[in-house]
C-alpha cells in the first residue's frame, strides 16, 4: 500500500489542525490565520492531486482502484469498533473538487472579509468546515462519516450565524441547525439499525463490510413487520439525513435563510461542502440503496431509489418555481441550488452514481462562481442585495459580468459550450429511459425551462439598463460610493472558476464519458457514434429548445424594455399577480410550518410546562410532604418514646450503679462490717427457721 493511501487522513487533518491553531491566535493575527487556512487547503489540494493520480495509475494497470485502511478504535466486551478511510474513484474526484473549489473560496474570502473585525475567527471556522467535509469524503465507516457530518452541521451553524449581532443571521443559524438535526436523527436511527443487522459500520472490510455482497444479502433477506426489507428501511432513514443536508423537500427551508451568512460561506455551503454531502452520501451507500433480492440489477429500481428519484424531481421543480419571484440576489441562487440538488438526487435515482455525481461536480464550479460573483456585486454595491436596486453593472464591473454570464449559461445548460448542458442532459436522458415513469423527465425539463428564465431575469435586473442604486431613497447612502469592480484577489478566482465551468463538460460528453467511466472503474473510449443515439439526440435537442425558450421569455419580460425604476412592479408579477405572490412567499411553506408544526410544538411545550408544574411537580411535592410527615412522626416517636424509655432505663442503671458503687469503696473495714452484718442476718434467719 502506497504512502498516499496510508496517509490520506492528512487531507482533512491539515485544515482541522489549521482551525485549531487559528482558534488559539489573537484577533489581530489576521494574515496569520488566513495564511494558515489557505496554506493547509493548498497542501490538501496537492495531496488530493496525488491521490487522484494514484487512482488513475491503478486503473491503467487494471488493478482494483479501491484501497482501504481500517483500524481498531475501542473495544466493548469482546467486540472491537473499527474506523477507517478509503481511496476509490468517488473519493478521489470529491477530494479534488472540494479542495480546489474550497481553496479558491478561501483566497476570495481574503478580499471579501478584509474589513471584518472577526477576520481571524472567520478563517478558523472556514478551515474547520472544509476539514470536516473532507473527513466525510474519505470515511470508510458510516460512524466516522457521521462524526464528520455533525461537525459540518456545527460549523455551518457557526458560519451562517457568523454575524451574530444581526438577529436574522442568528435565527437563520438556529433554523439550519435544527432542521438538519431532524434529518440527522433519522440518519442516526438508520445507522444503529444497520449496525444491529450487519454487525459493522465499515463500508468495505475484505468482504465483511456493510456494503459488500454478504451483508447486503442478509439485509435484503431480513424483513420488517410491514414486509419491508431491512435494506430498504435503513436506506430510507439514511436518505432522510441526506435530504436534510441537501435541502430536499420538505427539509429545504433552512437553505434560503442560510444566505444571511457571509457570501463566501454561501458559496462553500451551496457548492463544494454541506449540500454536496447529502448527494455524496447517497452515492457512497448506493450498493445499499440499490440492493435487490438475488442482487439482480436488471429488476425494477428499488423502493429506496424510486423515493430518491421522486423527491429529487419534486425538489427540482419546486426550487426553480420559487426562484422566479424573488429579488434578493443570493436568495435566488439559493433556490436555484435547491433545484439543482433535486436534479442530482433525481440523477442518482434514475441513472446511478455517475449521472448524479457528474452534475454535482459541474454544479460545484458554476454555482460557486455564481455565488462569488454575487458577492462581488454586493461588495461593489456597498452591501446592496436587492436586484431591483442594481442595474447597469455590465460596464461598471466588466470582469464580474463576464464571469457571471458564464456561470449563468452553465447553470441554464446552454448547449454544447458549457458544462451544465452535458451534466443536466445526462440526467434528463436517464430520466427519459427510466422504467418506472416518464414524469420525472417532464418535471426536469420544466425545471430547465424555469432555470433559464429566472437566471435571465436576474442578469437583466443586475447588469442590464442603467444603475438604479442611487435612484431611490433606499440607495441614497450609496451615492458617494458608486459601484466598482472588485479587487484582483476576488476576480482571479472568478476567472478560474469560469474556465472550469466551461471546460468540465468535456469529461462527461456522450462521445467521451471519461468521468462516468472513471467512477465505474472502467476505461473510457472516444466514440462520436454515441451522438447518433435517437433517444439521446432527442433529449439534447428538446432541452436546448427549452433553454432557448427560457432565455427568450426572460428577454421578453425583462430585457426588451430596460428596467428604469427600482420601485416598478415586476412584469411577470403584473401578468399573474396571485401566482407571483405565492411564489414570492415560497409557497408559504414557512407559514405552513409555523401554523402547524411550530404551533403544535408551542402547544405541546405549554402542555409539558403544565404537566411539569401541576402533575409531575405536584406529585413530587406530594411525595416530599409525605416524606416530611413521616420524618416528623419518626422524630416524635424517637424523641418521646424511644429516647424517653431509653433515657429512663439508662438513669435506672445509673442509680443502681451508684448504689453498688458504695459497696466498692476499697476500705477493708467496710467489707468486714458488711460480712459481719450478713453473718448475723444469716444466723437470725437460720434460728428463726429452726424454731418454726
Amino acid at each position: 500500500m502506497t504512502w498516499i493511501v496510508q496517509n490520506l487522513w492528512l487531507v482533512p487533518a491539515l485544515p482541522i489542525l489549521a482551525a485549531g491553531v487559528s482558534a488559539l491566535a489573537k484577533q489581530r493575527n489576521r494574515m496569520f490565520a488566513a495564511s494558515l487556512a489557505i496554506g493547509s487547503m493548498a497542501i490538501s489540494f496537492l495531496l488530493s492531486l496525488w491521490a487522484f493520480a494514484h487512482v488513475l495509475w491503478l486503473g491503467s494497470q487494471g488493478e482494483v482502484a479501491r484501497q482501504v485502511v481500517n483500524f481498531r478504535w475501542f473495544q466493548f466486551g469482546t467486540e472491537w469498533l473499527k474506523l477507517g478511510w478509503m481511496l476509490d474513484p468517488l473519493t478521489a474526484v470529491m477530494l479534488l473538487m472540494v479542495t480546489f473549489v474550497g481553496l479558491l473560496i478561501f483566497i476570495y474570502s481574503v478580499g471579501y472579509m478584509k474589513h471584518d473585525e472577526n477576520f481571524t475567527r472567520f478563517f478558523c471556522f472556514l478551515a474547520l468546515f472544509a476539514g470536516a467535509m473532507l473527513g466525510v469524503v474519505i470515511a470508510n465507516s458510516l460512524l466516522l462519516l457521521f462524526m464528520c457530518w455533525e461537525i459540518v452541521g456545527l460549523t455551518s451553524y457557526l458560519l451562517i450565524g457568523f454575524w451574530y449581532a444581526n438577529p436574522k443571521a442568528a435565527a437563520a443559524a438556529k433554523k439550519a441547525f435544527i432542521v438538519t438535526r431532524i434529518g440527522d436523527l433519522a440518519f442516526f436511527l438508520g445507522m444503529v439499525w444497520l449496525y444491529a443487522q450487519a454487525g459493522t459500520l465499515l463500508f468495505y472490510d475484505g468482504g465483511a463490510g456493510c456494503l459488500e455482497h454478504s451483508a447486503l444479502l442478509r439485509l435484503v433477506a431480513q424483513t420488517t413487520a410491514i414486509g419491508m426489507a431491512a435494506s430498504t428501511g435503513i436506506a430510507l432513514l439514511i436518505f432522510c439525513g441526506a435530504a436534510g443536508k441537501s435541502g430536499q423537500v420538505p427539509l429545504h427551508v433552512w437553505l434560503p435563510d442560510a444566505m444571511e451568512g457571509p457570501t463566501p460561506v454561501s458559496a462553500l455551503i451551496h457548492a463544494a461542502t454541506m449540500v454536496a454531502a447529502g448527494v455524496f452520501l447517497i452515492a457512497r451507500i448506493y450498493p445499499l440503496m440499490s440492493a435487490h433480492s438475488g442482487m439482480d440489477i436488471a429488476l425494477t429500481p428499488t423502493v429506496a431509489l424510486q423515493v430518491v428519484a421522486w423527491v429529487g424531481a419534486i425538489t427540482a421543480v419546486f426550487g426553480a418555481m420559487i426562484a422566479v419571484a424573488h429579488y434578493d440576489i443570493k436568495r435566488i441562487l439559493a433556490y436555484s441550488t435547491i433545484s439543482q440538488l433535486g436534479y442530482m438526487m433525481m440523477g442518482l435515482g434514475v441513472g446511478g452514481v455517475a449521472v448524479g455525481m457528474f452534475h454535482l461536480i459541474t454544479h460545484a464550479f458554476f454555482k460557486s462562481l455564481l455565488f462569488l460573483g454575487a458577492g462581488s456585486v454586493i461588495h461593489g454595491c456597498s452591501g446592496e442585495q436587492d436586484i431591483r436596486r442594481m442595474g447597469g453593472l455590465r460596464k461598471l464591473m466588466p470582469i464580474t459580468f463576464a464571469t457571471y454570464a458564464v456561470g449563468m449559461l452553465a447553470l441554464c445548460g446552454f448547449p454544447l459550450f458549457f458544462s451544465g448542458f452535458w451534466s443536466k442532459d445526462a440526467i434528463l436522458h436517464a430520466a427519459h429511459t427510466w422504467s418506472v415513469s416518464q414524469a420525472p423527465f417532464y418535471m426536469g425539463a420544466f425545471g430547465a425551462l424555469l432555470t433559464a428564465f429566472y437566471m435571465t431575469r436576474q442578469v437583466y435586473y443586475v447588469f442590464g439598463g442603467k444603475s438604479r442604486l442611487a435612484a431611490t431613497s433606499h440607495g441614497l447612502h450609496h451615492a458617494s460610493t458608486p459601484p466598482h469592480e472588485s479587487a484582483a484577489v476576488m476576480t482571479i478566482p472568478l476567472v478560474i472558476l469560469a474556465a472550469f465551468a466551461m471546460l468540465l463538460g468535456l469529461i462527461g460528453m456522450p462521445a467521451w464519458p471519461w468521468l462516468q467511466s472513471f467512477l465505474d472503474d472502467k476505461r473510457a473510449t472516444l466514440n462520436f457514434a454515441a451522438f447518433s443515439n435517437v433517444g439521446l439526440l432527442a433529449v439534447m435537442v428538446s432541452s436546448s429548445l427549452l433553454v432557448f425558450l427560457g432565455l427568450g421569455l426572460g428577454w421578453w419580460f425583462y430585457g426588451r424594455k430596460p428596467i428604469a425604476d427600482a420601485d416598478a412592479p415586476d412584469e411577470l408579477g403584473q401578468l399573474q399577480p396571485r401566482i407571483f405572490a405565492v411564489l414570492g412567499h415560497s409557497f408559504y411553506v414557512d407559514e405552513l410550518y409555523g401554523a402547524t408544526i411550530l404551533r403544535l410544538n408551542a402547544w405541546w411545550s405549554r402542555v409539558c410546562d403544565w404537566l411539569d408544574r401541576w402533575v409531575w411537580n405536584g406529585a413530587v411535592q406530594t411525595v416530599s410532604h409525605l416524606v416530611l410527615g413521616f420524618a416528623w412522626l419518626d422524630n416524635f416517636f424517637d424523641a418521646h418514646v424511644v429516647n424517653a424509655g431509653f433515657d429512663e432505663g439508662c438513669q435506672s442503671v445509673s442509680r443502681g450503679g451508684q448504689v453498688l458503687s458504695l459497696l466498692q469503696g476499697g476500705r477493708v473495714q467496710s467489707y468486714l462490717r458488711t460480712i459481719g452484718l450478713a453473718l448475723i442476718t444469716l444466723v437470725v434467719f437460720l434460728l428463726w427457721g429452726a424454731r418454726g
